[in-house]
């Protein structure tokens, strides 16, 4: 990849009137991401939408821990929630996070 020794992030297309931003924003993406029950709520969420029930019992974490999770990762733009009924029924907004968690999880364990 061609590099330009005058631009920062020029590799990955980011501008220096815009890097600053745009890894801004990927910092606070990554720290939304940052506990491993987010990661294991993202990771279940990559198979389809689910229901806080689900991912409590697929998690095998406490309701208000599972709670308290997902709403950070919907402050942070990773999840949203859709009513079914008398349940929010919780998705996630861009398939590319699924894939960031999938490489972290792979890496970490090539790591080993």
């Amino acid at each position: 990849m061609r590099r330009c020794p005058g631009r920062i992030g020029y590799r990955y297309g980011v501008t220096s009137t815009n890097a600053y931003e745009a890894y801004a924003g990927a910092g606070e993406l990554l720290r939304a991401l940052s506990a491993p029950i987010r990661l294991a709520i993202v990771s279940e969420l990559a198979n389809g939408e689910r229901c806080v029930h689900e991912l409590v019992e697929q998690l095998g974490a406490p309701q208000p821990l599972v709670s308290q999770h997902l709403r950070v990762l919907r402050g942070a733009g990773v999840v949203r929630g859709s009513r079914r009924g008398r349940e929010i029924a919780y998705s996630l907004v861009d398939e590319h996070i699924a894939h960031i968690v999938a490489d972290a999880v792979s890496h970490s364990g090539e790591a080993s």
